[in-house]
């Protein structure tokens, strides 16, 4: 592969091509969804009866500073003895891409967009996520909305769910809406422009942090994952960042959670079966415990969700620097969120790391399969209208998209990989601080701090432990397969 400067976005974006296919992912759309999106001229305005006009709201969207595929609003309203009530609204994807149709078919395929630094490979065609089904500022739009209504201490009194017209007034940034809560900025532009949009910010957040705080409580964990992000000025891979966990991100999780809990209530509430998000009570649990032991803490003998946040949370607050690498060892040990159908009147599974017995996925349908697949059945539900998938489907679909999204993430991991490997290839004999980040029969890994970027060690390895620091060298880079060496020195 050619290393020259001037080309390196367009080499990973090749490699990104390759990587999915590989993986059994389609980074292209299909001739029959083209000429299907060749006939889509025009959002679908819900024109359903019972269809609210809430396009009078002071409705916003928080996403990344790049983000055009915008998936849901929120907006709050304030009641009497401290009742807050928080409205999410959520794309109506299903209005211009029907069950069967040939993108429905094409999003079926991967499942889920696939995000690269070089190139993005969206489920939906853009046309569609980033203009017609997307939920863009100062444009009329359908939307399902959840409507919750929480009291001063953040507990949920009731919900609503019902389709509705919407209009985004401000299209915030995550990174910047944080620093304004935080006092570390200034109000957002397009926030400034909306008379009451700071109060309304400030109102979100203030739940966020109450519903934060419950959740904690019950046991939900808090992970920091290591995934930097390659930047680039023109075409030229400049340097990689990580992405901080912020206020403004805290607050959009905390709704879209509570959303996809009620969404889940009220699919087993009227019956039939539903795609569930579940994170399964760990069966390695016995290693958990041991990992604990490690850092002289100990957890007890049958999974306990609370327990081990408190191990994380003290770890957080001692480590910071070495918390990455202790959140990825107990994420791979809990084991991967999957989907599965669930009935009504049976056990359900869970969600261990959201200490949640109801989850499913709804918030993002312009991005994810299964949001989609929710999103039509709640719709049907609302219509009166039998559901749109029997159960033999919906169970085929959720090993699906487990696949698939397994494969995407993979797909991701290998590009990450790769974009530090070409970071680095011109750095080949310099020396870095390290952390090491696993020790296996495999191989053993490392972590350099700048640029945030992870690999492996060759040559004569002694005997190591997790979060040792070391000097190491870089000794070879190969940005096809996304391997990064490394030989430990002193100095």
């Amino acid at each position: 592969m050619t290393q020259h400067h001037s080309h390196q976005r367009i080499n990973l974006a090749d490699l990104a091509n390759h990587v999915l296919q590989d993986r059994g992912l389609r980074p292209y759309f299909t001739e029959a969804a083209l000429h299907q999106l060749d006939h889509i001229n025009e959002p679908s305005l819900a024109s359903s009866p019972n269809c609210k006009d809430l396009t009078s709201l002071l409705w916003c969207s928080i996403d990344n500073d790049d983000s055009r595929d915008l998936d849901q609003l929120t907006v709050s309203q304030s009641h009497e003895a401290g009742e807050i009530s928080i409205l999410v609204a959520i794309a109506d994807v299903d209005s211009l891409v029907k069950k069967g149709s040939a993108i429905d078919e094409q999003a079926l395929a991967n499942t889920t967009s696939v995000y690269t630094s070089a190139k993005i490979f969206p489920m939906l065609p853009e046309k569609l996520s980033t203009n017609l089904t997307s939920l863009n500022p100062g444009v009329q739009r359908a939307a399902m909305v959840v409507e919750m209504r929480f009291d001063a201490s953040g507990e949920i009194q009731k919900y609503d769910v019902y389709l509705a017209k919407v209009l985004n007034k401000s299209k915030l940034a995550y990174d910047a809406v944080s620093d304004w809560i935080e006092n570390a900025g200034p109000l957002p532009q397009a926030a400034q422009e909306v008379q009451g949009m700071d109060l309304q910010l400030k109102a979100q957040d203030h739940l966020a942090q109450l519903l934060k705080k419950r959740r904690n409580q019950a046991g939900a964990l808090n992970f920091e994952t290591f995934q930097p992000r390659a930047e680039f000025e023109g075409e030229e891979i400049t340097r990689l960042t990580t992405q901080p966990h912020n206020r403004a991100r805290q607050l959009i999780e905390e709704f879209m959670i509570a959303a996809n809990e009620c969404i889940s209530k009220f699919l087993i509430e009227h019956g039939g079966a539903s795609l569930r998000r579940v994170v399964r009570s760990p069966e390695r649990w016995t290693r958990i415990v041991e990992v604990a032991l490690l850092y002289g803490e100990h957890l007890p003998e049958l999974p306990d969700s609370s327990a081990l946040e408190k191990f994380l949370a003290k770890q957080h607050q001692l480590d910071p620097l070495r918390f990455p690498d202790l959140s990825l060892v107990i994420i791979k040990l809990m084991g991967r969120g999957e989907y599965v159908v669930e009935r009504q009147n049976q056990k359900p599974i869970g969600h261990f790391g959201l200490a949640l017995k109801n989850y499913t996925h709804s918030t993002a349908p312009n991005r994810r399969y299964p949001d989609l697949i929710t999103l039509r059945q709640v719709k049907a539900i609302l219509a009166h209208e039998p559901p749109p998938y029997t159960t033999r489907e919906l169970e085929n679909l959720a090993a699906h998209c487990t696949a698939q999204e397994d494969a995407s993430q993979k797909a991701e991991r290998h590009m990450r990989k790769s974009e530090a490997a070409m970071l680095l290839s011109s750095r080949i004999g310099q020396y870095f601080d390290a952390l090491v980040t696993g020790v296996s029969p495999k191989g053993s890994w490392v972590r350099i701090i700048d640029p945030p970027t992870e690999g492996r060690l060759s040559g004569d390895i002694p005997k190591l432990k997790v979060g040792q620091r070391l000097r190491v060298k870089l000794i070879y880079t190969s940005v096809e397969k996304g391997f990064i060496d490394f030989v430990i020195t002193r100095g």
